[in-house]
């Protein structure tokens, strides 16, 4: 919806210009005609529900416990093997090892784009990107968060979160189509 939201602002900035102003009936049937709206839809549904079978799939391993290096259920998570399992899993993507890696592998946002399934990084170790999670919704997010804990929601309004809060990523679920010449 967001993706539609943008097309039509665009379209009627651009039609700013000419007389008379273009309606929202007729900026839909622009899009209509050119088969945007369709496949603007396609697209958006199918982020949608990537985004919120990862969060499912994440719930599913809360009290898991922490583990130095652990990349799996059986033995434990650390932050970034926790995000890792969880994206190859349920999107069959591959991130990096490490919480700073995958800051690097996934594309900045900003805070107020957050959307359930993007990826939240923390310093806690001064040093940028030190500890990662993925974002649930409402201002909370789910991680592996250091030895004796295990894996839980916390709300990243907490004070110890949002002083340390670095930034958040969005890793694209889906594979680019590829460039027509």
């Amino acid at each position: 919806m967001r993706i539609i939201l943008v097309l039509t602002l665009l379209f009627l900035a651009f039609s700013a210009y000419a007389k008379p102003q273009a309606s929202p009936d007729e900026v839909n049937r622009f899009l209509l005609d050119r088969g945007l709206l369709g496949r603007i839809g396609d697209v958006s549904d199918k982020m949608e529900a990537k985004a919120s079978e990862l969060v499912v799939n994440a719930m599913t391993f809360l009290g898991v416990p922490y583990k130095r290096g652990g990349t799996n259920a059986d033995s434990g998570f650390d932050c970034s093997g926790f995000v890792r399992a969880i994206f190859e899993q349920t999107a069959g993507l591959v991130l990096p090892r490490r919480a700073r890696e995958q800051a690097a592998a996934s594309e900045k946002i900003e805070r107020a784009d957050l959307q359930p399934g993007d990826l939240v990084f923390f310093n806690t170790m001064r040093r940028a990107f030190s500890h990662v999670g993925i974002y649930v919704g409402e201002g909370k997010f789910i991680h592996s968060p250091k030895p004796g804990a295990e894996v839980r929601v916390e709300s990243m309004s907490v004070s110890y979160w949002a002083r340390r809060f670095d930034g958040a990523r969005r890793v694209a679920v889906e594979p680019a189509a590829p460039a027509t010449p």
